[in-house]
This record gives C-alpha cells, sequence and structure tokens, in this order.
C-alpha cells in the first residue's frame, strides 16, 4: 500500500471520529448554582445540543423533573438522556433543545413550597432557577420555546408547574404522575403521619386545592389551561393510574384537549425510557410552530 494511501485513510478515520462526535449532544450532571430562597447551592444536570458549542443561535429549553429517591443524575443515568435525545434529533423527531434536570431530593424531598412556608422549591424553580438557566445558557425565553416533563413525583411537578404558570409553558408532559392526594381525608393523613404542627381546617383546604391536579383542572380559567398541549401517559400496571386517569376525565369533561396515553407497564424506567422520545416530539411540535 502506497504512503499516500495509508495517511489519506488515517486522515479519514479522524475525520470521521471527529464528524461523529460533533454530532453527539453533552451532559453534565452535577453542576451547582446558589440559591438565596433555600439557602444552599443547589445541583442541578444538563444535556446540551450536538450543535450548541459550534453556533450562536439559541435554544428551546426543557424541564425534566426527576422522581422521589432519585436526583439531577436520574434520567441522566437511568432515563439515559444523552442516548435517547440525541437519536431523536438525529432521526428528525425532535428538535435540538437544552434540556434542564435540577436536583429536588437535597435538603427536602419535592418540588412544591412547603405549607409552612419554610422550604419554598417551587419559588426557588421559578425565581432563581429558570433565570439563572437563561442568564447562563442560549435559552430562547419565550412561553412558546420552554416545555416541562417529569416522572412520579417530577410528573407531579411538571402537572402543577403547568397549571400554576399556564403563562410560562407551551407543553407539558407528565410521566406516571403523583396527581395529589385523591381525597382531603387522605392529605390530612399525611400531614398527620409526618409532620408534628397543627395546621388549619383553611390552611390545609388551600393547600390541597393548590396541589391537586383534579381541583386545578376544575377551578382555573380553561382557556389558561387549553394554552398549554399536555401530554399524559401513565402504564396500565402503574399504582398511579387513578390520579391520572382522573385527571384525564377532568380535561374531557372540560373539553381541554391533551393527548392520554395508557400503555403496557409500569412504574420503572423500562415504561419511562421508552416514553421519554415522545415526549420529546411531543415538545417539539410546539418549538416548531405546529
Amino acid at each position: 500500500m502506497r504512503k499516500e494511501t495509508v495517511i489519506f485513510s488515517f486522515l479519514a478515520v479522524i475525520l470521521a471520529t471527529l464528524t461523529a462526535v460533533a454530532q453527539n449532544g453533552k451532559v453534565y450532571d452535577n453542576l451547582k448554582m446558589s440559591s438565596k430562597i433555600l439557602d444552599s447551592e443547589r445541583k442541578y444536570a444538563l444535556y446540551l445540543p450536538p450543535d450548541y458549542e459550534n453556533s450562536e443561535r439559541s435554544y428551546p429549553v426543557l424541564y425534566l423533573l426527576h422522581g422521589s429517591g432519585d436526583d439531577q443524575t436520574g434520567w441522566v443515568q437511568f432515563g439515559e438522556v444523552l442516548h435517547i435525545t440525541d437519536k431523536a434529533i438525529k432521526e428528525g423527531k425532535a428538535t435540538p433543545m437544552i434540556i434542564v434536570m435540577p436536583d429536588a431530593n437535597t435538603g427536602q424531598r419535592g418540588y412544591f413550597n412547603d405549607i409552612n412556608g419554610k422550604w419554598n422549591y417551587e419559588d426557588f424553580f421559578f425565581e432563581e432557577l429558570m433565570p439563572y438557566v437563561e442568564k447562563t445558557y442560549r435559552v430562547k425565553k419565550e412561553k412558546r420555546y420552554r416545555a416541562i416533563s417529569g416522572l412520579s413525583m417530577g410528573g407531579g411537578g411538571a402537572f402543577m408547574y403547568a397549571l400554576h404558570h399556564p403563562e410560562l409553558f407551551s407543553s407539558a408532559a407528565p410521566l406516571s404522575a403523583y396527581a395529589g392526594p385523591l381525597t382531603m381525608e387522605d392529605f390530612k393523613k399525611y400531614f398527620k403521619d409526618s409532620d408534628d404542627e397543627v395546621y388549619t381546617e383553611e390552611e390545609l383546604q388551600n393547600y390541597f386545592k393548590n396541589h391537586n391536579a383534579v381541583s386545578l383542572v376544575n377551578e382555573l380559567d380553561v382557556k389558561e389551561i387549553a394554552s398549554v398541549r399536555w401530554y399524559i401517559d401513565c402504564g396500565d400496571d402503574d399504582f398511579l393510574y387513578e390520579g391520572n386517569s382522573l385527571v384525564h376525565i377532568a380535561m374531557k369533561k372540560k373539553e381541554i384537549p391533551h393527548e392520554y396515553r395508557v400503555r403496557d407497564g409500569a412504574h420503572n424506567w423500562t415504561y419511562w425510557r421508552e416514553s421519554l422520545p415522545e415526549v420529546l416530539e411531543f415538545v417539539s411540535q410546539a418549538f416548531h410552530q405546529y
């Protein structure tokens, strides 16, 4: 073999390797930011699309929330967010986007403000995390380019955040979501079992209504809820099926457009890994101005 041919073949391999690397996104799973509201450093994971470092454009953003017992690394380690998102983008099923995965398992678990006002994670999310992301990364800041999704506890976060702030999200995709306690009696029992503080009936009622997806769907303005594109997905063997079914029924009665999926599966990562490509395609439809 001639020397020139060997050199050419070597360069071709190098070029092919560099091209393949350039077509892959990047994930960082241990990034940090400071929070005054939570008086602590908060961790988050981040997916950057393949062309982020080689462009000057801004990108739509998906906030992807983990479930109970996981942290910001859950979607990276178990959800295979890098591989699945890269594949969806390469196949043209998803538009390049930034994905932000915050930790809601440190200090206190959960995505909501405490009833006693001592731990206000939802305030942190909207008043600190989102502005930090939009300042630090090239993120489009309009509603049409912002979406939220999550699984289990994070699915509950996706429900509540999009219902509390429908003006901020173009799409919401709760997966196997905890839609809130199904009855006031269940809610009272939770506080009786887990909190030493005593709350008035009015305090409990207000908190329940504001953190129960069915109550919010029934009480809030239909046009505001319908301004969000909804994708609700829960397995037929999932123990949280009832809450998701009730939200679906409430939306049907209110004639709120939404996608409702029940597939064969349980409350596990096998199910959610299969859900993620559908979520990416769904939110991308709004990012593309369907």
